[in-house]
């Protein structure tokens, strides 16, 4: 960390804590106070740190702090996700992202049904399934099981090799596009698994990882086969959510229809 990194660390930490009341943390009111919200020693129990290492890292001195001590500074001082991810960017961590994971609002969830009958999702970060309709349903029968994951459908079940016409073309793509993403997150548990349980599963996965593939989230094309209907041409629109990068917003259409 650079001393300006460590004095804007200090600054933060400083706004973050004088805006809680002792109220808000539960903790007693006695008398005045000559400064707002609590006082440095307060937070330091409530994060079960050292009150002087804690005014070490508010007045900007070369103190580095543990993923652990950061995510119980951000609990003390009750940051939301955002305050977070800025918390750790600040202390030189990748954000906490793996150890709490952000849960999908209702509204956002809903979205994919408002789209019927066009197939819609949303996916989290590692190819989660977090949201869909009855249309993506009939295209992706996975989606019907209990905790859908694309990547592990894609890699570890045969019948994506029926359902996705050009299987090989699109797997090394999402292979790339789950890299591009774990990239983002360097050192977090949630892929090293799924990278591991990859491996293990495919022996694609094993004879196309070292060629180090990277690759966007995009729109597009995909053949897809329809229960009813064969291979059809879908076309694809993927949208990040606002707030939410590792979220995503996946709908097909069928060209025929959009004439």
């Amino acid at each position: 960390m650079s001393a300006d990194q460590r004095r804007e660390l200090g600054v933060f930490l400083r706004s973050r804590r004088e805006r809680i009341t002792p109220a808000e943390a539960g903790l007693p009111t006695t008398g005045r106070r000559r400064t707002p919200g609590l006082r440095r020693e307060e937070i330091a129990v409530l994060a079960g740190i050292s009150a002087t290492w804690y005014t070490y890292l508010e007045q900007g001195r070369d103190v580095q702090a543990s993923g652990q001590v950061l995510a119980a500074l951000a609990a003390a001082l009750k940051l939301d996700r955002s305050e977070e991810d800025h918390l750790f960017r600040l202390a030189g961590h990748a954000p906490a992202e793996a150890a709490r994971p952000e849960p999908l609002p209702a509204e956002v969830a809903a979205v994919p049904g408002l789209l019927q009958p066009n197939p819609a999702y949303v996916i989290g970060a590692t190819y989660d399934v977090l949201s869909h309709n009855e249309a993506a349903a009939a295209l992706f029968p996975v989606l019907r099981t209990e905790n859908p994951n694309f990547a592990r459908w894609v890699f570890t079940d045969g019948a994506s090799r029926l359902a996705v016409v050009d299987w090989e073309l699109e797997a090394r793509a999402l292979l790339a596009r789950l890299r591009t993403i774990a990239g983002r997150h360097p050192g977090e548990p949630r892929f090293a698994r799924l990278f591991e349980e990859l491996h293990e599963a495919s022996p694609e996965v094993r004879s196309w990882w070292p060629r180090y593939e990277v690759q966007p989230q995009h729109s597009g094309r995909k053949r897809l086969r329809h229960p009813e209907l064969g291979a059809v041409d879908y076309a694809y629109t993927a949208f990040h959510l606002a707030g939410q990068p590792d979220h995503t917003l996946v709908i097909y259409a069928d060209p025929r229809l959009c004439q």
